[in-house]
């Protein structure tokens, strides 16, 4: 199996995972899951890092590739197919990175792990954070 990370899920995972549901943590903590993180995520947690908006120990170049290695994330890179299938997507929201994630788990056929009732209003498998 394998699941996709909403971004505050992988901050969570970072800084308080007990904050997570029991159903989100098993599956993170399942050996047999392969998880990912978009580029999209990475993207957010930069642009929120340079604004201000969220406080890290480390810079994000740092911070988000070592974090991934220490949790045994793998990366999803944004393919095409990803970005233009979020024009299909309804405006239950106009969060660009959160409707980029909802894309790329339709795509890739996987369920996404995210905290965001919102997410739980498109056709996409949910596991609730």
């Amino acid at each position: 199996m394998r699941a996709l990370l909403d971004t505050s899920v992988f901050l969570l995972m970072a800084a308080a995972p007990d904050q997570l549901s029991r159903e989100a943590t098993a599956v993170i903590e399942n050996e047999g899951v392969e998880l990912w993180l978009s580029a999209a995520s990475a993207w957010e947690i930069a642009i929120k890092a340079s604004v201000g908006k969220l406080d890290l120990p480390d810079p994000p170049a740092r911070f988000v590739p070592e974090r991934m290695d220490s949790m045994y994330v793998d990366p999803l890179p944004v393919a095409h197919v990803h970005a233009l299938t979020v024009v299909s997507l309804p405006m239950h929201h106009r969060d660009p990175f959160d409707r980029l994630l909802i894309a790329q788990a339709r795509v890739e056929r996987v369920p996404i792990v995210s905290a965001d009732p919102v997410f739980a209003r498109y056709d996409v498998e949910l596991i609730r954070a």
